[in-house]
């Protein structure tokens, strides 16, 4: 009888959250056919759809109890940040340029400020409008992508730039969430909470991208004549779940867990299998949250506050168009690509819902909020597209209506600020010394007190339990210490720098830091140990035996160093990764192919296709397999499966798109990447001054494919024109032949 008793009690309590996932779901289903058939983006029907079905209007069924809805939409950032991480990674934040970051966080600033001025002018609270200042600072990655998919502009260089900008806008708004969550339990802006707020995150991020990239992989390889797609998939969102249980255990939000986790699984070989088997469960959470999202919205405030969504909707089209296209400009774009960039950004999404969720969820925000940022976000995805569509020609317009002198400064600004490329030695050498002690010291520090918290504890109660822990840690931790005080960075560099004399002062001192850091982390293991005195004399044995084993400490760092890389570069050398050379203010740029094995150019040569002649654009190299043919002779022949890196301008690619599908050529999404760059550089030197560009080819092995002389450009320049003093190349060759002769310039 009780047995039964409690079954009908919990099918009381599980009947409400069945019935409404029903609801959901039966919703979600009627705006995808419908949206579809508008062709009109998925996620605004979802929004609509979800406000439609919400217990605000009876002639609609409705869902029964909000809790469940939250908890459903609680799930489903889950599983959306998780498949976010997955198309994210950190490894492609590292290699984000400086335009796309100067750009982000250009317009971040911005309109954060701006929101929260606009909030307190309004007369809401303080929360009310740094909330209000975080949602309208992030950009919608998914809206974006679809309106690029859908206008066929991602082979264009500003796309390049906007999706780096995305990347750095991702790991900024996990940030915010752990900002915003401090913010809101200590109910003020302390300096110092906040400090350690962004200590705290950047230390659980290194451990966990670190940790995540060594193991992880490891065991996929491992495990992956054992892995069907149905396991695969179970145990990546068993991965997923268990960095959520670990980043609430630390004090952060689960959807940073899951975020996490799919930006290290990312970096494995598996990505594209499990970001394939993933695609399911991110539609059927993403809709499921979306679907909640609109079921939150009260229409009666949406009603009240008409005017402030289309204040703040205005301000975040107007505000974010602006501010990103003067951050693509102070970053060195030309105009044009500078407010291309700026309009496709002009909108808030995803992690906006998100950021208004954590505040609603905290009690820190008011009722209105949520529904602003809602319904501006759903006006906001009708804007997009025709922003991004006609973006160009309102740069045309612009340029055209500008003051001439305004116009040719920013040119001359874009090309000094492209030319401004080369980094000194000395900061090569700072820099990587730099990275060296913070994540040697982090490591170091997470491997102490795990032990300190959970190793030391079962020893305690044996005789020698201390002296067991102390040398257990020390073993796991050697590796590290000798390489944060003892290994060598950037020999080469260090060597230049040694020769000039006023660089010796600065190395010895960083010699110091590292080797004073590596003693103190020494000490700090025993004294947690032991009493002072034991640890001193401990101390002094420690030393001792890194005098004694340096160079066993050296091969067992560089075994983990190794183990490491390989996890970390793995889906790289396997796959391609595409990339843009955002270097040529006329739009030029890199972009890449793979020939096919049913296309008509197959084995035919450069000479007989007359590429270059017929649309402009330069072969940069082939690859075919292992070997890249670099800058290849009008002799060289295609053959199934070569790679090809081609340079042109926007209009030459599409062109150059549609010539290769008319002969059964695919475009490649990516690239492996190569040692063959794009880069500008200004003829300063004697040697070139008066000589031909045929000539500078044979001394550089470098391929001119553009000039720009007395502010007149010149595209794919014979090879008889001769070079004149302040002429600016641009030049495709070998990375560090370029290097080179930008370092001698």
């Amino acid at each position: 009888m009780i047995a039964l008793n409690a079954a009908a009690e919990s099918t009381h309590h599980l009947q409400p959250l069945i019935s409404d996932l029903g609801l959901i779901l039966m919703t979600a289903g009627i705006a995808v056919l419908l949206f579809k058939r508008l062709k009109q983006p998925l996620v605004l029907g979802y929004l609509i759809a979800g406000f439609l079905a919400g217990n605000h209007f009876d002639f609609f069924p409705s869902i029964t109890d909000m809790k469940s809805v939250e908890v459903w939409a609680e799930i489903g950032v889950i599983f959306l940040l998780f498949s976010l991480g997955l198309e994210f990674s950190f490894k492609k934040l590292m290699k984000v340029g400086g335009t796309s970051s100067i750009t982000a966080i250009t317009q971040i600033l911005f309109m954060t400020l701006i929101g929260y001025c606009v909030g307190q002018w309004m007369g809401w609270g303080k929360m009310d409008s740094i909330f209000l200042g975080a949602t309208l600072s992030i950009s919608s990655t998914t809206i974006i992508i679809r309106a690029f998919d859908e206008l066929g502009v991602k082979g264009k260089k500003f796309a390049g730039i906007v999706f780096g900008a995305l990347i750095v806008e991702d790991i900024v708004a996990i940030l915010m969430l752990v900002l915003l969550s401090t913010i809101a339990v200590s109910d003020q802006v302390s300096g110092t909470e906040l400090l350690q707020s962004v200590l705290k995150l950047v230390f659980f991020l290194i451990i966990w991208f670190l940790g995540g990239i060594f193991i992880i992989p490891t065991i996929f390889k491992k495990a992956k004549h054992l892995l069907t797609d149905e396991m695969l998939l179970i145990i990546s969102l068993a991965l997923c779940l268990m960095m959520v249980m670990f980043a609430a255990n630390v004090g952060f939000s689960p959807a940073l867990g899951a975020f996490i986790m799919g930006s290290i699984i990312a970096e494995t070989t598996m990505a594209e299998k499990i970001e394939h088997l993933i695609q399911p469960v991110k539609d059927l959470f993403g809709a499921v949250f979306f679907v909640s999202v609109g079921m939150l919205i009260n229409p009666g405030t949406l009603f009240s506050y008409a005017l402030p969504v289309a204040l703040i909707t205005f301000i975040t089209i107007f505000g974010k168009a602006l501010s990103s296209s003067f951050g693509a400009l102070l970053s060195g774009q030309p105009l044009k690509q500078s407010i291309q960039t700026g309009m496709s950004l002009a909108q808030i999404g995803e992690f906006s819902f998100i950021i208004a969720t954590l505040g609603m969820t905290l009690k820190v925000t008011s009722d209105f909020l949520y529904p602003i940022i809602v319904a501006v976000s759903a006006i906001t995805t009708f804007t997009t597209p025709f922003l991004i569509k006609y973006s160009e020609t309102f740069a045309l317009y612009l340029e055209s209506k500008m003051p001439k002198r305004w116009v040719k400064n920013i040119n001359r600004y874009s090309v000094n600020a492209q030319a401004i490329k080369s980094v000194s030695t000395w900061q090569i050498v700072l820099r990587s010394s730099i990275t060296q002690i913070i994540l040697h010291t982090i490591i170091i520090t997470a491997i102490i007190l795990l032990s300190s918290k959970f190793v030391a504890p079962l020893v305690a109660d044996t005789r020698f339990g201390n002296t067991l822990a102390a040398l257990l840690t020390l073993v796991v931790i050697a590796p590290f210490l000798w390489a944060l005080s003892l290994r060598r960075v950037k020999v080469e560099e260090v060597e230049i720098l040694w020769e000039e004399r006023k660089y010796r002062g600065a190395l010895l001192m960083l010699i110091l830091i590292r080797m004073s850091l590596g003693l103190f982390f020494v000490g700090f293991l025993l004294n947690i140990f032991f009493s002072p005195l034991v640890a001193f004399i401990a101390l002094i044995i420690a030393i001792g035996a890194y005098q004694i084993f340096p160079k066993k400490l050296n091969e067992q760092y560089h075994k983990i160093e190794n183990h490491f890389l390989k996890n970390l570069n793995d889906r790289e050398n396997k796959k391609i990764d595409r990339r843009y050379a955002n270097l040529m203010p006329w739009d030029g740029h890199m972009s890449f192919f793979e020939i096919k094995k049913e296309s008509n150019l197959v084995g035919q040569t450069l000479q007989e296709l007359k590429i270059r002649e017929q649309l402009g654009i330069n072969i940069a190299y082939i690859k075919r397999g292992e070997v890249t043919i670099p800058i290849p002779t009008k002799n060289e022949r295609l053959f199934p499966g070569d790679e090809i890196c081609v340079i042109g301008t926007d209009a030459q690619i599409v062109e150059f798109t549609k010539y290769l599908n008319q002969n059964e050529t695919e475009a490649r999404g990516k690239v492996e990447e190569t040692n063959i760059v794009l880069r500008q550089l200004e003829v300063s030197q004697e040697e070139f001054i008066q000589k031909s560009i045929g000539q500078f080819r044979t001394k550089t092995d470098g391929m001119v494919v553009g000039i720009e002389r007395n502010g007149n450009r010149i595209l794919n320049p014979e090879s008889s024109l001769i070079l004149e003093k302040n002429d600016i190349l641009w030049v495709v060759g070998d990375k560090k032949r370029m290097t080179a002769l930008l370092a001698v310039k």
